[in-house]
C-alpha cells in the first residue's frame, strides 16, 4: 500500500509535465501541511481516523494545486485575481475617497499588490523554505498560488463567537489607512523582485491574562467570558476600537509577527498599542469592574486579593490611613455610597484610593 507522500507524488506526477524532484518537494509540502493541520486540530485528533484526515486534507490542497497547474501561467494569475477581488470588492469603500466603480478597483489593484508579497512571505514561513525562495516551475507557481488562495480565505477569530476571513480584515485596515501605491505583481513576487522587507523568526507568543486557557474548568470559563466581554465593551466606551482589536487577535494567542500583518502595523507601532491596551487593561482591572476581575483572577476581597499572608501583612503596612480605612468597610461589604459618607470624602477620591490599593496589592502580587 503506497504513503500518503507515494500517492501525492504520482498524482502530481501523472498529471503535471513537472520533473520527478519538482513532484516529490511540492508532495512533501502537501503531505507536511496536512499532518501539521491535523497535529494541531483537537476535533481531529479526537476523531480516531487523524490518517483519513491528513488523507483527505492533502487531496484537497493536491486538487486546488492542479486547478491552477491546469489554468497555466497566465491563465492561473487571472483566476487567483478575479476570486480574490470579488471577495474584497465590498470592502474597499475608504470614506475619503468616491466609491465608484473605477475608484475601487484601482484599489483593489494596490491592496492585491502589496497581499501577493505577503503571500509569498507567508509560504516561505509556513514550509520552512529558504528566505529566497521562489517558485520557477510551472507546478511551484500553481503550488504558492493555491497556497495564497487559502491563505487569504483564512478564518481569523475573534470573541463573542465571531471570525473573519484574513484577506477582509487586510481590506479594511487597508481601506482606512490608504498606504501608498506599490508597483508588484504576482509575476515580480515569485520571481524575485526585492519587494518585502524580510521576516525575523516568530517571536514568542504573548501569553497574558486574557488568553484562553483550555484547562479552565466551565465556571471559570463562564466568569472569564464576561469579563472579555466587559473589556470589550469599555474599550469601544473610551474611542479605543485600535485596542480592542488588539485584543481580539490576543484572544486568539497569535505570534505578534501575525498580529502585526493582520493590523498592517510596525514592531514599533505593535510595541507602543501593546502598552496602550495593558494601560487600559489595568484601568479596566482597577476601576471599572474590579470584583468581576479579582474573582476570575482568585484574588477576590475574601481571598485577601490573592495575596498569602506575608504579603498580605507587607500590604497592610503599605497603606495610609484613610486606605486601611477604606479596605476594613469594603470587607464589611459597605457600599461606596456608604464609604464615602462615613469617611468624608468624594466618590471619585474613594475611587482613586481604591484603585492605589488594588494597584499596590497587583505588584506585590507579581513581583
Amino acid at each position: 500500500m503506497k504513503t500518503l507522500f507515494e500517492r501525492l507524488s504520482q498524482k502530481l506526477s501523472e498529471q503535471t509535465n513537472a520533473s520527478i524532484r519538482h513532484c516529490s518537494e511540492v508532495a512533501r509540502r502537501i503531505e507536511k501541511e496536512a499532518r501539521r493541520v491535523c497535529a494541531e486540530s483537537q476535533r481531529i485528533q479526537n476523531s480516531g481516523d487523524i490518517e483519513g484526515w491528513a488523507s483527505n486534507l492533502a487531496d484537497i490542497r493536491l486538487t486546488q494545486c492542479l486547478k491552477y497547474a491546469k489554468l497555466g501561467s497566465t491563465g492561473g494569475r487571472i483566476e487567483l485575481h478575479s476570486s480574490l477581488s470579488a471577495i474584497i470588492y465590498r470592502y474597499m469603500t475608504p470614506p475619503q475617497v468616491q466609491s465608484s466603480y473605477q475608484a475601487r478597483i484601482a484599489l483593489i489593484e494596490d491592496f492585491l499588490q502589496n497581499f501577493y508579497a505577503e503571500s509569498i512571505n507567508a509560504f516561505r514561513r509556513e514550509n520552512e523554505v529558504t528566505a529566497t525562495y521562489q517558485p520557477r516551475s510551472l507546478l511551484e507557481l500553481a503550488e504558492y498560488m493555491a497556497f495564497t488562495e487559502r491563505y487569504a480565505k483564512r478564518r481569523i477569530h475573534f470573541s463573542r463567537g465571531r471570525s473573519q476571513q484574513l484577506i477582509i480584515l487586510r481590506t479594511q485596515t487597508f481601506s482606512k489607512q490608504q498606504p501608498p501605491e506599490t508597483a508588484v505583481d504576482i509575476q515580480q513576487t515569485v520571481e524575485g523582485t526585492e519587494t518585502e522587507h524580510g521576516r525575523t523568526a516568530p517571536l514568542q507568543r504573548l501569553r497574558e491574562e486574557l488568553v484562553t486557557d483550555e484547562t479552565s474548568n466551565e465556571g471559570e470559563e463562564t466568569v472569564r467570558n464576561q469579563v472579555v466581554e466587559q473589556l470589550m465593551d469599555y474599550l469601544i466606551e473610551k474611542g479605543q476600537q485600535d485596542c480592542a482589536d488588539y485584543f481580539s487577535l490576543r484572544l486568539n494567542d497569535l505570534p505578534t509577527h501575525e498580529i502585526e500583518d493582520i493590523l498592517q502595523i510596525t514592531p514599533r507601532e505593535r510595541d507602543y498599542l501593546q502598552q496602550r491596551f495593558k494601560y487600559h487593561l489595568l484601568k479596566f482591572s482597577f476601576a471599572h469592574d474590579w470584583e468581576l476581575v479579582h474573582e476570575w483572577l482568585g484574588a477576590e476581597l475574601w481571598k485577601n486579593l490573592g495575596l498569602t499572608p506575608c504579603q498580605w501583612t507587607h500590604f497592610q503596612t503599605e497603606m495610609n490611613p484613610v486606605q486601611a480605612k477604606i479596605l476594613t468597610l469594603k470587607q464589611q461589604r459597605q457600599s461606596d455610597q456608604e464609604i464615602s459618607k462615613q469617611l468624608n470624602i468624594t466618590a471619585t477620591q474613594l475611587r482613586k484610593q481604591w484603585s492605589n490599593l488594588l494597584e499596590k496589592a497587583w505588584d506585590i502580587r507579581n513581583v
